[in-house]
């Protein structure tokens, strides 16, 4: 009878227990599903992260040598739905961490890839490009721990993640300053900060998510829109140098920035409108090219006395791959024939340092030999200029663990364009370009003092 007593007592405090143990679980980023057995768990470490940290994944209690599926998914603003997963094998003990499993082949990985789940997102109709415009709310990484590989079985346990594209204390001040728009990201604290002015391509708008990545990572940055944005131009002619001269006296005059000496980051065309502000304006102290070329392309850049012109292009060298997708990688014309001199950036005019980033399958211009062509040019003139170029990685570098795109839809053209890059090689430079460009920065822009010692 005592034991039947004790028997009882506890089985009416189990579904308090039980409560308190799904409680315990929920907050550690983990979830069981109900009505399934409670032994299989999947835990995801930290539960909320900036975007560009490393993945942790692990799961328990499965059978020693199950063969299981870790299937992921993130949904971007447009609600395109992207999607990985990975074969596994679980160990000896029923265990699965992704820091020491290695993916088996059939899955969107394979090899020991801890990051894999994120890197290996695709979207599932084609073409599309993962999008964050919103950069104040995080992204969702929901993770599915399925049963089997072939045919993928029930889900045996779930984790969610929140990827956050601004970290804490991280300010967001829209720009409407004179003629300048864009959006400035102010760290935590008083400053003074190293700055930076950050440009992207000819998909025109705003894009705020790399400012807003190193904004958090203490850098005082600028995310500048210079065309098809808010009362801006709609498209990419008739671009004026002054355009960029005010955004860069507006960022200069802040309070908060350290030394009123910046830095500039592009990508693509945004890249070569980095180099020229350099060349033709004062109080540039460093600049990264990403993809990008050593001539002003497509479109004549308007400065003060003279014009700059765009190094143009040939239509008949544009193809189209099987899949209808446009190939731009041989329509460029040549930067270094004698009739496109009066393109090229005088980019050995400036005083500031140099970092060029490139991929090896970029498709969408030879960005590889374009930096080899000015970086030589720069350090004939006694320049400081480092280049890095990526073997397999494409022209749309990312921060890290953003979502490979090979080919998407392109705003100003409307149809898809080949950006290159293979899965495993372009998330490898993407996760070490990023190191690069903040210790390019913090090397160059950062006056050490106790203000910014933290960096």
């Amino acid at each position: 009878m005592v034991a039947l007593r004790v028997m009882v007592h506890y089985v009416r405090r189990w579904p308090a227990a039980l409560t308190a143990i799904r409680t315990r679980s929920k907050a550690a980023g983990h979830r069981f599903l109900p009505g399934r057995a409670m032994s299989v768990s999947l835990q995801v470490s930290p539960t909320r992260c900036l975007f560009d940290e490393p993945l942790s994944v692990s799961g328990s209690g499965l059978s020693p040598g199950q063969e299981v599926t870790l299937r992921a998914a993130v949904t971007d603003e447009s609600g395109e739905t992207f999607t990985s997963f990975g074969r596994y094998r679980a160990g000896s003990s029923g265990e699965l961490d992704l820091l020491k499993c290695p993916a088996l082949e059939g899955g969107s990985f394979t090899g020991v890839e801890p990051e894999g789940p994120l890197w290996a997102l695709q979207p599932r109709s084609p073409f599309r490009r993962f999008l964050r415009k919103d950069v104040q709310s995080p992204v969702r990484l929901e993770l599915y721990l399925h049963r089997d590989h072939q045919p993928l079985g029930p889900i045996l346990a779930t984790a969610t993640q929140e990827r956050g594209l601004i970290g804490e204390g991280v300010r967001r001040i829209p720009v409407r300053e004179g003629k300048v728009r864009g959006s400035l990201f102010l760290p935590p604290g008083s400053g003074p900060f190293p700055a930076i002015i950050d440009l992207y391509g000819t998909g025109g708008g705003l894009m705020e998510h790399r400012a807003s990545l190193l904004a958090s990572r203490g850098f005082l940055t600028l995310a500048l829109a210079y065309f098809d944005y808010d009362d801006l131009p709609k498209g990419i002619g008739g671009l004026h140098l002054s355009y960029f001269k005010e955004a860069l006296q507006y960022l200069r005059s802040l309070p908060q920035v350290n030394n009123q000496e910046v830095g500039v980051i592009g990508i693509s065309k945004g890249a070569d409108l980095a180099l020229s502000m350099a060349a033709f304006l004062t109080g540039i102290k460093a600049v990264v090219s990403v993809s990008g070329c050593g001539a002003n392309s497509f479109a004549p850049l308007q400065c003060e006395d003279f014009t700059l012109p765009g190094l143009g292009f040939n239509p008949e060298k544009i193809k189209f791959t099987e899949a209808g997708v446009l190939d731009f990688s041989e329509a460029m014309d040549d930067p270094k024939e004698p009739a496109n001199q009066a393109c090229l950036i005088p980019a050995e005019k400036s005083t500031a340092a140099f970092l060029f980033l490139s991929g090896s399958d970029d498709m969408n211009w030879p960005s590889s030999a374009y930096s080899e062509q000015i970086v030589l040019r720069l350090r004939a003139h006694g320049k400081d200029a480092e280049s890095h170029t990526y073997p397999g990685a494409g022209h749309l570098l990312e921060p890290p663990y953003f979502p490979s795109c090979r080919a998407s839809n392109h705003k100003l053209l409307g149809m898809p364009m080949l950006w290159g890059g293979h899965l495993r090689e372009h998330a490898r430079a993407q996760k070490d370009a990023w190191q690069k460009i903040q210790s390019f920065f913090s090397k160059h822009l950062i006056q050490f003092n106790s203000a910014n010692s933290r960096l």
